[in-house]
């Protein structure tokens, strides 16, 4: 244990999150994402949600100053409606960002196919429909 993290991040995923360098993405999956979307770096949350998590990561990793749209979240279908954690997410990154989620949402299988590009994925006991979100990282800049 170390001062000053919170205790749901575990030491893999603090691991891969200061390996990870300026636009590499993170995503945060729910319990429902498949394994096929998965790269090679896949760190397990289970029993966790994503906000939680979100509010942890986002406590020493920036988004990315410098893109429209750092925050990538996965698109409902037709009909549908938004799932409520989305406004959530906005709130949590909200507190740690001046200019907020910046979001965009891709389609389900555009999602899929970034995911497997991404840096690494954590996988989560989120039990919310549409709640995969990617974050990408952005420039640490010290005062």
């Amino acid at each position: 244990m170390l001062k000053g993290i919170p205790s749901i991040l575990p030491p893999e995923l603090l691991k891969i999150m200061m390996e990870m360098g300026h636009g590499d993405e993170l995503v945060l999956a729910d319990g429902n994402f498949p394994r096929s979307a998965h790269p090679e770096r896949v760190v397990r949350c289970d029993g966790h949600g994503i906000p939680e998590l979100l509010d942890a990561i986002l406590k020493f990793m920036p988004l990315d100053p410098y893109v429209e749209h750092p925050t990538i979240l996965m698109d409902v279908l037709p009909g549908e409606e938004i799932p409520v954690i989305w406004e959530e997410y906005r709130k949590i990154i909200g507190q740690h960002e001046t200019n907020g989620a910046r979001e965009e949402a891709i389609g389900r299988f555009d999602f899929y196919n970034r995911a497997k590009k991404a840096y690494a994925v954590v996988t989560t006991s989120e039990s919310a429909l549409y709640a995969n979100v990617i974050l990408k990282k952005g420039v640490v800049i010290e005062k």
